[in-house]
Formats: C-alpha cells, structure tokens, sequence
C-alpha cells in the first residue's frame, strides 16, 4: 500500500489478539526505527522489547489498560540525553528523536499488518523502575505490537486548515 493509504488506514487498537508476533516482523518494525531521522544523525534512542505473557499485573501497574498486556509484545522508546544534539537554546532533541523513531515504528507496524497504539499517559515511575532505566534515560512513548481483534473507528481529526499557517502566524 502506499504511504497516504498506510497513513490513513492506521489506527490506534485497543484490542488485540494472542497471536506471537513473528521475529522477522518484529526486526522489520525495531529496523524502521532505526533508520528515523534524528537530529545530525546521533541516535539518542533506545527500545526496549518486553513480552507480555506472565507481566500481566506489571503492565497494569505501568498503564491500567487491560489490552495492553493481550498483545504479545509491548515496544517503549526511551530518549538518551547524554549525546543528543542540542540546539543554541539548549533544548535537548532526544526526545524529539523518539518521537520520530516510534512513529516509523507504529507506520512499519501497520504495514505489516499490526496493530499499535501509542502511549503517553503511562506511570513513568513503574515504567522506570520495571525497565531498570539509567539516570538519564526517559521513556517517551509505548505501543503493544500485536493483531488487532477490533476494527477501526472513524477518525476524527481538525481540518488541514486548522492546523496550516503560511508566512507567518
């Protein structure tokens, strides 16, 4: 499919099958990834896999969204400060990064046939401390990768006008 066609069919699932995800897949999505822009190419960007099966009451403790732990496998993108370009502000682009890695991610998922859904209104404490995260690492976003067991809703976004300026504000 096309990428305006991919763009338009993904959706954010909320329920999903048991169904394993197979390995090959899964490289395909964590390759797309990888290959993200990020700011002057430095890739301060880590994912951390983690299967579902027996984290059931973990996962909740993360989220509280029984379908989070029904897909196989959850995907959390974590920005890594130390070595991240930072612009004459001194903002710090790692996660801005992230955010772009997971949303090739959710896009290479879709292609494939998977459903995700991205995570921000996650415990960042429990997700911290169930990752064993380094100081200096901070997790921006999680998606359960699995197959869908609902069917899409209909989107519902603002107008292209609403959202475009052009020369100025």
């Amino acid at each position: 499919m096309d990428l305006q066609e991919l763009i338009s069919k993904r959706y954010s699932v909320r329920s999903y099958t048991s169904d394993p995800v197979a390995e090959d897949k899964l490289q395909k999505v964590l390759n797309a990834a990888r290959l993200a822009p990020t700011a002057a190419n430095r890739q301060p960007i880590q994912f951390v896999v983690l299967h579902t099966a027996g984290r059931e009451q973990e996962l909740k403790r993360i989220y509280p969204k029984d379908w989070l732990s029904q897909a196989p496998l959850v995907v959390v993108a974590c920005a890594v400060q130390e070595g991240a370009w930072t612009r004459m502000d001194n903002k710090n682009y790692s996660e801005v990064d992230a955010t772009i890695a997971m949303d090739h991610l959710i896009l290479a998922a879709a292609d494939l046939g998977l459903g995700t859904c991205w995570i921000a209104a996650f415990n960042p404490e429990e997700l911290r401390a169930a990752l064993k995260l380094p100081v200096g690492v901070e997790p921006i976003a999680l998606t359960p990768i699995g197959y869908a067991a609902d069917q899409p809703k209909e989107k519902k976004r603002k107008p292209l006008s609403d959202l475009v300026r052009y020369e100025h504000w």
